[in-house]
């Protein structure tokens, strides 16, 4: 069980009691639609899934809420009103605190809207993973009402968050659109990153709203730019507000502040009002995921690797479940962030000292190998140097 710490507003016991409740660590039983049987089975084993008519179904909201609405906020910080530059979303830039500034503002707007349209509590959860071991939303710039999610242990935003009896629906903030839409900072996850599901190419709005679909609870709302408008015609229920137009990846066309905000705050508003109008995305089992690579990101080394299902740049497999597609699509991210390593290369290539770095870099090739060899190297296990820098966890890092 994961304890769990709460900032940023006064207790409210009947969500907080949820939320101190453990993370999931598994998909709960019937998820993937009951045991898939021998042939589902063997379409894992060989990743030769049939793709279903449509990549996932709409569900009606499961239940109208007669005990208060409890809304979770997560929040990226690509698709904020007034950001047309993209080191406002860096960590480590000089214009990542106006970044932190425009978050909180954009945030705030959609608290007041959820709270006017009838909401009783806002949580909300860091979807961003700016690097910061702060929040990205500055807790003394959040609105008093609203509680972010602050935990002792690393928890992954889209599937780790608490049960569903906890939450009713789900607004998302500040998001961008997919990769190779075009849009201000589009892409999937990270940098070069498709994800697909069942064939279908998805953003991290419908990544959330699939995972919540699991439970019956709907995305109701989002907010970023012209182009994750149109990727989100999958979703036509959402209250979306257009905050910025976006004519490239790295440029935008930002409406007035202060009239995008106020439509952050009404487009809020409505979408808990009509919360009894929205659907649930749900995948049955067996998943075909598919992860596509682009520039800088590169799978590319798979090529000639017999036994898997790989072309095009796209490397496939037939999960049972949700999710365990998505743990092996992050798994094949590592993978193919190995491809950012060239773009590395180039960069210390035109450096006047390249020859000295590379040759450190050759000496501590062979060095660390001989220790291999020679039982002197003790691996560090997966994520203990972050946990010593780290002693508390808000989301996406």
């Amino acid at each position: 069980m994961q304890k769990k710490k709460m900032c940023g507003s006064a207790t409210r016991f009947s969500l907080l009691a949820g939320l101190c409740g453990g993370a999931f660590a598994c998909a709960p039983a019937g998820e993937g639609g009951g045991d898939a049987g021998a042939e589902s089975e063997s379409q894992m084993a060989t990743g030769a899934a049939q793709l279903p008519a449509e990549p996932w179904t709409l569900e009606d909201v499961r239940r109208t809420p007669d005990d208060g609405i409890r809304v979770l906020i997560i929040h990226d910080m690509e698709g904020l009103s007034g950001q047309d530059d993209p080191r406002s979303y860096r960590f480590g830039t000089e214009q990542y605190p106006s970044g932190q500034e425009m978050l909180a503002a954009d945030v705030n707007a959609v608290v007041d809207g959820l709270f006017a349209g009838g909401a009783t509590e806002v949580v909300i959860a860091d979807g961003h993973g700016s690097g910061n071991p702060d929040p990205d939303l500055r807790t003394d710039l959040l609105d008093g009402r609203a509680a972010q999610i602050i935990r002792d242990e690393p928890f992954d935003t889209y599937f780790d968050l608490p049960e569903s009896e906890a939450i009713d629906a789900v607004a998302v903030v500040g998001m961008h659109s997919k990769t190779g839409s075009g849009g201000f900072a589009a892409h999937t996850f990270t940098l070069g990153i498709d994800l697909l599901i069942n064939g279908q190419a998805i953003t991290e709005t419908e990544l959330v709203a699939l995972s919540w679909g699991r439970f019956g609870v709907p995305v109701i709302f989002a907010s970023g730019d012209d182009k994750l408008r149109g990727d989100l015609e999958t979703m036509p229920w959402i209250e979306y507000v257009t905050v910025k137009d976006a004519p490239s990846a790295d440029s935008a066309i930002v409406r007035p502040v202060e009239e995008a905000r106020a439509d952050l705050r009404e487009g809020a508003r409505r979408a808990v009002e009509r919360l009894a109008e929205a659907k649930a995305l749900r995948v049955s089992g067996p998943v075909r995921a598919s992860l596509h690579a682009v520039p800088p990101a590169s799978l590319r080394f798979l090529e000639g690797v017999p036994g898997i299902d790989y072309a095009d740049d796209t490397y496939s497999f037939v999960a049972a479940d949700l999710r365990e597609a998505y743990d092996g699509l992050v798994a094949v991210v590592g993978m193919a962030r190995v491809g950012y390593q060239s773009l590395l290369q180039e960069v210390v290539a035109a450096r006047p000292d390249a020859g000295e770095i590379m040759s450190g870099f050759s000496d501590a090739l062979w060095q660390r190998w001989h220790d291999q060899e020679s039982g002197r190297y003790a691996r560090p296990e997966a994520g203990e140097a972050l946990g010593e820098m780290i002693r508390r966890f808000h989301g996406y890092r």
